[in-house]
């Protein structure tokens, strides 16, 4: 397939997803909705994504006119459950497919409670083997027998049954040759349209594709592999995925590592992990406060770091009187404030950070140059040379939000005491409703970073000891000028306009004055 033919297809892709998912949901508000067309997509896709392991099997075996979707339960319990869950991590009998159950959607009066039973008995199915906590909860929020879906029974049904069947007329391609990106493309596409139209709720936990890009060409600039990636923060797990996306070609040894506070986003990045073809074995997204309660302690540290933590969150801070002696907080002598958490999600990073490894967070501004507990921290950080770079980012390139954000790029393996700034405040598209990174922009953007040299109005490399006298101030603007393209003026020649100008005007008093003599 050409790049072209890829791009087509993919548009194509788009729109009859956006149109199925906007035609289905009737009265039911969009954002709320989303878990709908997003479970049953990825249904469909785990339904799939087992048929072709068995049937690719028995084909190598010589049966090329087996298909798995048409056996019994029984022949499928006993001849391939046993040893599947090992290798995929959960097992569906033929009956639960998604294939066989749309063919019935229409006139199954049970649709809604059949959908449930097959969606806990695919979790069940993991049940006492490793993949189960990478399964559980998967369909939490696919909730079939909900009055969101319908006053009635029948109601729902039908809305179920048009989500099945819109979903069942997408052609993906041929599912052995690649259709996992199509099934990636069309689930990232979902994510970011819904976003998108939620504004701040839904954009809080995606980060747009042109952002990861950038953050893990930052991460892995000049690196052949990496044990493996974290993100602490990791929404719906766009920034880890990034990182596989424009890396195959290099070796991310370990895998995926996450962690995300809400359970709707902790749900979707384990089914976006499962969509992009990463198995239980090579991810781990767990559940929970990554402040309060870390739960990678045993898998640090990571070679590579992308984060986009929520900004200027309320958090415990100096009311725990124990924080203070959190091996992740402690170095820095000071918490970050109550009413800004920024900085112990960049503590927690650090920390987690190995010795050869590189972080790229996305920062709200104020943080580098508003005093109090974050100076001391700024403090520690640029002492101890662990601040790398610094990137301005253009306005408006996040959902919910039109603030211009910035990158604090950090390592632990700096040659020199100096900090890189970039203004990359002019590198973007403008689009309808957010401005994007192209790739030319983030290539720009890539190579200041790489060459790490002055120059004028774009980066500054700036001795730590600069930055110490300027009150640890870490912003951009402090270091690298601002173009001036206010239209330059060339003041004699102004003012002998501005002295013709007066001449004219007393010429046509003397003219107005000779006038009115007429009329006395």
């Amino acid at each position: 397939m050409t790049e072209s033919n890829g791009g087509a297809q993919r548009t194509a892709l788009h729109r009859k997803i956006w149109a199925i998912a906007d035609d289905v949901r009737g009265a039911v508000d969009g954002w709320d909705f989303k878990q709908y067309i997003l479970g049953i997509l990825f249904y469909r896709f785990i339904s799939e994504n087992m048929t072709e392991f068995f049937n690719k099997a028995e084909y190598e075996a010589g049966d090329l006119e087996f298909d798995y979707a048409d056996l019994s339960d029984e022949e499928a319990e006993q001849d391939f459950r046993p040893g599947t869950v090992e290798d995929k991590g959960f097992f569906i009998l033929p009956s639960q497919l998604f294939k066989n159950v749309v063919k019935n959607a229409r006139t199954n009066e049970n649709l809604n409670t059949e959908l449930a039973n097959i969606f806990k008995a695919i979790e069940g199915s993991a049940i006492g083997f490793k993949s189960e906590n990478d399964i559980k909860g998967l369909f939490e929020d696919l909730d079939t027998t909900s009055n969101r879906l319908g006053g009635t029974v029948a109601e729902k049904n039908k809305r179920l049954a048009d989500i099945l069947l819109g979903i069942d007329e997408i052609n993906f391609g041929d599912f052995q040759k690649n259709d996992i990106d199509a099934f990636g493309d069309a689930y990232e596409f979902l994510i970011s349209k819904y976003a998108s139209n939620a504004g701040k709720s839904g954009g809080e936990f995606f980060t747009p594709q042109s952002v990861s890009k950038l953050l893990a060409r930052i991460v892995m600039d000049g690196k052949i592999k990496i044990n493996k990636v974290y993100d602490p923060t990791c929404g719906s797990g766009s920034l880890l995925l990034q990182m596989k996306k424009q890396f195959e070609e290099h070796i991310i040894e370990e895998g995926f590592f996450g962690q995300e506070i809400n359970m709707t986003n902790f749900n979707l990045a384990r089914m976006n992990m499962f969509l992009h073809n990463i198995n239980y074995n090579n991810f781990s997204i767990k559940r929970g406060d990554t402040l309060l309660n870390p739960l990678h302690w045993e898998e640090k540290p990571f070679d590579a770091i992308v984060s986009n933590p929520p900004y200027s969150i309320k958090w415990v801070g100096n009311s725990d009187p124990t924080l203070i002696n959190d091996e992740r907080f402690a170095p820095a002598g000071k918490l970050a404030p109550k009413n800004y958490a920024d900085f112990a999600f960049i503590m927690h990073s650090l920390c987690y950070l190995s010795s050869r490894g590189r972080a790229a967070i996305v920062c709200f501004p104020g943080i580098f140059y508003r005093k109090g507990a974050e100076k001391t921290i700024r403090q520690y950080l640029v002492d101890n040379n662990f601040v790398d770079c610094v990137i301005a980012l253009p306005e408006n390139l996040f959902f919910g939000t039109s603030i211009a954000t910035c990158v604090l790029v950090m390592a632990k393996n700096k040659t020199e005491n100096k900090t890189l700034f970039i203004d990359a405040s002019k590198e973007y598209k403008k689009e309808t409703n957010n401005n994007v990174l192209e790739g030319k922009n983030i290539d720009n953007i890539i190579d200041a970073f790489r060459n790490r040299k002055d120059v004028a109005y774009v980066s500054k490399l700036v001795d730590n000891s600069v930055i110490a006298a300027n009150d640890y101030n870490l912003s951009v603007s402090s270091y690298v000028e601002k173009e001036d393209n206010r239209e330059i003026i060339d003041i004699d020649v102004l003012n002998e306009e501005i002295s013709n100008t007066v001449k004219k005007i007393d010429e046509l008093r003397a003219s107005i004055d000779e006038i009115l003599k007429e009329f006395v």
